[in-house]
């Protein structure tokens, strides 16, 4: 006759709860933060504002150093399982899905604008400095913020209250992190929290890949900046494609880029439209915890 296995201590019950986990993961980030900052002392590599052209991979590895492994840490030690969502198999496909998705969406926008007359192109400057911005806007966003948003806030909150109240949670956060950039406003924070908090939130839980979500954010911002040359929200941008927006700001997004233009607010929500049909289709969405028959499984 076997052992009976003891049931987890309060400590632990609190630490795996989603909640718990939610702060564990910060804890975790804050910790390997500091450390990896004194490693950054150690190799002599600066750290703080950089400015884009200077930055390296060597840099942007370490910076994306603590959100991953943080993520990883969580996922294997806390939660006691395989980190399915950036499981190496499904790494090149899903991230070419993301990139090829987030490119086209993003050049739709684009060329609303330019049917409306609101974006023209001066000029091409084939000299720019680019891989410092594909790094830090295409690269560092699209690992790090989604690992946050969507890994940690979105997955967890849906494991607890659901699809609805992790999809409102995860783009309040995402829109509420927009609104401390450069010309940022009150709006240009709802814009970002409903054309992409609700997509990614909704691409994440019909395709429940990382992959994807991280090649969709970062080809958006890659050909958002380094390639139509426009604000990256709201920080200036040098393009390969020299260009100026034209035009009322609820038209071009003004300063803060295209990302406050009600054309990508209105093409967005086509395609997070069409993500809700397909999980309603499928019949995945989450119900909160205490509507659900087992809520351990989400």
């Amino acid at each position: 006759m076997t052992d009976a296995i003891p049931a987890p201590t309060l400590p632990l019950r609190l630490l795996r709860s989603p909640l718990g986990r939610i702060v564990a993961f910060f804890v975790l980030l804050v910790a390997i933060g500091a450390a990896t900052r004194l490693l950054r002392d150690a190799l002599g590599l600066p750290h703080g504002d950089i400015p884009w052209a200077d930055v390296t991979p060597s840099i942007e590895a370490l910076r994306l150093l603590p959100p991953v492994l943080a993520y990883w840490l969580l996922v294997r030690f806390i939660e006691h399982r395989r980190v399915d969502e950036l499981a190496a198999r499904k790494a090149l496909p899903h991230l070419v899905a993301g990139l090829l998705g987030g490119a086209l969406l993003f050049s739709l926008i684009v060329g609303s604008l330019w049917s409306f007359g609101a974006y023209a192109v001066d000029r091409v400057d084939t000299g720019i400095a680019w891989l410092g911005p594909v790094l830090v806007v295409g690269v560092g966003a699209g690992v790090g913020e989604e690992i946050v948003s969507r890994g940690v806030i979105f997955r967890i909150v849906e494991e607890g209250l659901g699809t609805w109240a992790a999809l409102l949670v995860s783009a309040a956060v995402f829109g509420g992190l927009h609104i401390w950039n450069p010309n940022a406003t009150t709006w240009s924070a709802l814009a970002i929290a409903i054309e992409a908090g609700l997509l990614f939130g909704l691409l994440y839980h019909v395709t429940r890949s990382l992959w994807v979500c991280m090649g969709a954010h970062a080809a958006w911002n890659v050909m958002q900046g380094p390639f139509y040359g426009i604000p990256v929200s709201g920080f200036e941008q040098h393009g390969l494609l020299v260009s100026h927006m034209q035009g009322p700001d609820w038209l071009t997004g003004g300063a803060f880029g295209a990302e406050a233009s009600v054309v990508a607010l209105g093409l967005c929500s086509v395609v997070t439209a069409a993500c809700l049909a397909i999980a309603v289709r499928r019949g995945t969405l989450v119900a909160p915890s205490w509507r659900r028959k087992d809520p351990a499984i989400a």
